[in-house]
């Protein structure tokens, strides 16, 4: 019997106000009304939010190096590792493709702003300019030279997941082929491991901090108002957004891996609420590798797909580029044909998988891919640039839910293409017939 197969001791009922599902639900409230009431006091607790997604960040690489090298190397067989990851990334390709064609088609249907009377004079768009300036496209070769890091200390210090997840994998199939020589290290990885995350628990009751702090910045900066004259864009990517995980994850789950999704948002609903308030989905990839692992993936399916999934599975970030794209398109009144239409497909298909899972990384990839297209006029594209500027923040929020939502059906779709489900448990978790043993990510 594996340890995934072992529920974990019952556990006492906690008062619902000590959840922490409840505690970030009441700080994003009350951050919605600090932002309303003093807008300058709300702005004021950017610092709250902003310390909370470092205090997660300055973890992730050393955890996705712990998870990858503990998993990778109890496979023993780096043939193993290569078929998961081969896995992945097919199904990551095919998934992306389909969130990217759902937002050029939707937005091709409603023709959300078109018709709006923009006068570029009076428009400050200098700041976005300078944004389209600033950004470069990087051709496939540079993408791929950036996965190898300078040094092995410098993939840590930057935070970067691909090059962090290459020293690990190359870290892991070292001690592999040590055999006994190298069990001391993968020791010391293990015990590493469990640190790390007893300092993720710890780091996570501060959730609901950060949650007030960024909810009451965004609101108190950008106001609710800001929501107005572009509120059709926002609804529109939003309602895209619940379609796409329930008209296309949604079958995945049910017919493939015979589970609900809509019991799998439930189980990560702290995580999501964690999400919705930081609008950043980086703040919970440590929660939802325990997560995943708790419910039956095993854990190097885990280890490779959760990390890889925040550099090329952002199925949200895919929907938010081509509506985006042809929304600057249609506000501005630039004509646009299906040749630039499939051309822009194909060059997302590219450079979507370079965003990452950072607040506003998706509008600079944006920007960067629509200025080197030179289909859009330079004007045209810092006015429309300006316009999604301005409600980036709040798309920024559905991009992260539903960037971690896919990332975690992906999981559970390659485990079970794998056979590293454990299905009975999975099954059980989600219906909540079974309380996850969260301590099996350290096991």
């Amino acid at each position: 019997m594996t340890t995934q197969s072992i529920s974990a001791p019952a556990k006492p009922k906690k008062p619902f106000y000590r959840s922490l599902f409840f505690q970030v639900i009441a700080a994003i409230i009350l951050g919605v009304i600090v932002g309303i009431v003093s807008p300058e006091n709300g702005v004021a607790m950017k610092p709250l939010g902003d310390g909370f997604i470092k205090l997660i960040k300055m973890l992730i690489a050393p955890i996705i190096f712990c998870t990858i090298v503990s998993g990778v190397a109890g496979m023993g067989d780096m043939k193993k590792v290569g078929r998961v990851g081969a896995k992945a990334l097919i199904y990551f390709e095919i998934i992306t493709t389909i969130a990217l064609v759902m937002g050029l088609v939707v937005v091709d249907v409603i023709k959300p702003g078109s018709g709006m009377n923009i006068n570029v004079s009076a428009m400050d768009i200098g700041h976005i300019k300078e944004k389209v300036a600033a950004t470069s496209m990087a051709s496939t070769t540079d993408f791929l030279m950036h996965i190898i890091p300078s040094t092995l200390v410098s993939a840590f210090a930057d935070g970067e997941i691909l090059q962090v997840l290459l020293i690990a994998l190359l870290f892991a199939w070292a001690i592999g082929a040590l055999g006994e020589k190298g069990k001391p290290a993968l020791d010391i990885i293990n015990s590493i491991s469990h640190v790390m995350f007893k300092m993720v628990d710890y780091i996570t009751l501060l959730a609901p901090v950060g949650a007030f702090g960024a909810m009451a910045y965004t609101i108190g900066k950008f106001g609710l108002g800001s929501l107005k004259d572009l509120g059709l864009l926002v609804l529109l990517f939003y309602g895209t957004g619940v379609v796409f995980v329930f008209g296309i994850l949604g079958p995945i789950m049910s017919f493939y891996c015979k589970l609900s999704t809509w019991q799998l948002i439930k189980y990560i609903r702290e995580e999501l609420f964690i999400v919705l308030g930081t609008s950043s989905s980086e703040t919970v990839l440590p929660r939802m590798m325990e997560r995943l692992t708790a419910m039956g993936c095993s854990k190097p399916v885990v280890g490779l797909v959760v990390p890889s999934g925040y550099s090329f599975n952002l199925d949200g970030s895919s929907l938010y580029f081509t509506m985006g794209a042809m929304f600057i398109c249609y506000a501005t009144g630039t004509d646009i044909t299906v040749w630039h239409q499939l051309t822009l497909l194909g060059v997302l298909l590219l450079t979507s998988k370079g965003a990452a899972g950072v607040t506003g990384s998706a509008f600079l990839v944006l920007a960067a891919t629509l200025s080197s297209m030179n289909f859009i006029p330079p004007e045209n594209l810092a006015v429309g640039l300006a316009l999604i500027f301005a409600i980036d923040r709040f798309m920024s929020t559905g991009r992260a839910i539903i960037n971690i939502i896919g990332n975690a059906v992906a999981t559970i779709v390659v485990a079970k293409w794998e056979r590293q489900l454990d299905h009975k448990l999975a099954s059980d978790v989600l219906a909540g017939r079974r309380e996850p043993d969260l301590t099996l990510i350290d096991a």
